[in-house]
């Protein structure tokens, strides 16, 4: 036994980790990744952007200084060849920038005249923008490898003028491997943002999945053995939040259920029983009264009456358990006309007066003579039906009191009807579940426990109320509220 009963903690500890594990899969898939991926697009393209930003920023300032130059001899030095050779040499000479950036000028055919840093006077540089700018007479900028030294490069060349045609280029030229390394580690820098910051995301939400996870486990776990038929089990309650009040609802539903099979099994046990005893009665009066050969009238009446006494409560369960079964499948249905309540009221006194009186106790009717003329819309059968149990359930379980008192008036819109017996009453903590099917409570009393359960629906049905309490100075009283027509009804 103990071997199987840690197989079995085993087993519910591995369901509930998989249980977990599936979670905390589906959270990620679907919440968490999705954050990771869209984050990580943002840092890839706030990485773009910046790299973009560096080079505009770096081939804007570069630009605006070849644009200087080239206006500079273009308004001041281009008078002739020899002027603008000297203007030239003092310029490159002169350049304050060399160390970072080299000062070319250039003729016609793109060669380099003169600069800044002397090894490539004679070159011809193969990058595009010098083509380009002395063919179209305007300034173009080049980014990318050189073809010659294979360094990556940002140039800008400006075209000379000289008596309306271009005559050369002013050409400057910067390594961009400083550039590229500054751009590396932004992108890195930014990159590696994300990436904590994705990290940070994804240990938040595991942490939050597993505070979440185990608990919905747990209940889950719970749920099951209830659905098993563990019904009434517990869930310790550890939460403060909406999963205490899941935990608290499934407690609850848990109580509620096994309750109620506590009461269908106790209903059943006590229909049996029920059905059991006036059988009983009736066939051994039966077999007494025919084994009677001497004709004692006395024996003869006794025998008979319990006989029907005991035959009109069998009626009476079975049109209950009948009734009941309607309900439950919903064919339960009302016959509704224009009837007289008093007239109904007064039929039901009429008829368990006589049999309260054999039985000793008197049923009074407190509004003999008073007249209720104005109808209601009901179905007389029904109503019949819950007068007639209320006056026996009054007998059955207040019987003892030796009195029953019917009542009947008018309240506003609502006729009124209360029937009270002199009994011991019901028990408050009781009082709540009086109507509830299958609930006998601590009464002794025989019964299928359905009665008040289908008397409380045909009130209900007659848009009335149905109501059991306990009356001042001791015993019970039910009070039956129903809707008058209106007058133009």
């Amino acid at each position: 036994m103990q071997d199987r009963s840690a197989g079995d903690t085993a087993k519910v500890s591995h369901g509930r980790k998989r249980r977990m594990m599936g979670m905390r899969r589906r959270w990620i898939i679907t919440s968490v990744f999705p954050v990771i991926t869209i984050l990580m697009l943002i840092a890839a393209l706030s990485s773009v952007v910046l790299v973009a930003s560096y080079y505009s920023n770096a081939r804007f300032a570069l630009e605006n200084k070849a644009r200087a130059g080239a206006s500079y001899f273009n308004t001041y030095a281009m008078a002739n060849y020899s002027e603008y050779y000297r203007n030239a040499v003092l310029y490159a000479g002169n350049f304050d920038e060399a160390d970072t950036i080299e000062l070319q000028f250039l003729d016609r055919n793109g060669r380099v005249e003169i600069s800044s840093r002397g090894q490539t006077v004679g070159i011809t540089p193969e990058t595009p923008e010098v083509r380009r700018a002395l063919d179209t007479g305007r300034m173009d900028s080049f980014t990318g490898r050189d073809p010659l030294t294979r360094e990556n490069i940002l140039a800008v060349s400006a075209p000379l003028e000289y008596d309306g045609g271009v005559v050369g280029a002013l050409r400057l030229v910067t390594s961009t491997r400083e550039l590229d390394k500054q751009v590396a580690l932004l992108a890195v820098a930014v990159m590696g943002l994300a990436a904590v910051i994705s990290g940070v995301v994804l240990c938040v939400n595991l942490v939050f999945m597993r505070r979440i996870a185990a608990p919905v486990a747990e209940v889950t776990e719970a749920a099951k053995r209830i659905s098993d038929g563990s019904y009434g089990i517990q869930i310790p309650n550890k939460y403060e939040d909406e999963m205490g009040q899941l935990v608290d609802n499934i407690n609850q539903m848990s109580l509620q259920i096994s309750r109620s099979e506590k009461m269908q099994t106790e209903f059943i046990s006590s229909v049996s029983h029920e059905l059991r005893t006036p059988l009983t009665a009736i066939n051994g009066w039966g077999e007494t009264l025919l084994a009677d050969d001497g004709g004692d009238i006395q024996q003869l009446r006794r025998g008979v009456r319990i006989i029907l006494r005991e035959s009109r409560r069998l009626t009476n369960m079975v049109e209950e358990l009948l009734e009941f079964s309607k309900i439950e499948d919903g064919r339960f249905t009302l016959r509704v006309e224009q009837m007289d309540l008093q007239a109904e009221v007064e039929d039901a006194i009429y008829t368990y007066r006589e049999l309260f009186r054999q039985d000793g106790i008197d049923l009074e009717y407190l509004n003999a003579g008073e007249m209720f003329e104005r109808p209601i819309t009901g179905d007389p059968e029904r109503l019949k039906q819950v007068l007639c149990n209320v006056l026996d359930n009054a007998a059955k379980h207040g019987g003892s009191g030796k009195r029953i008192t019917v009542s009947m008036e008018q309240e506003g819109e609502y006729y009124t009807v209360r029937v009270r017996d002199y009994g011991p009453g019901i028990p408050e903590a009781e009082l709540p579940y009086v109507k509830q099917k299958f609930y006998k409570g601590s009464s002794k009393a025989r019964g299928s426990g359905i009665g008040l359960a289908v008397c409380d629906e045909i009130i209900h049905r007659h848009e009335g109320t149905f109501d059991i309490g306990n009356a001042p100075g001791g015993g019970c009283v039910v009070t039956i509220r129903l809707p008058i027509s209106r007058e133009e009804e």
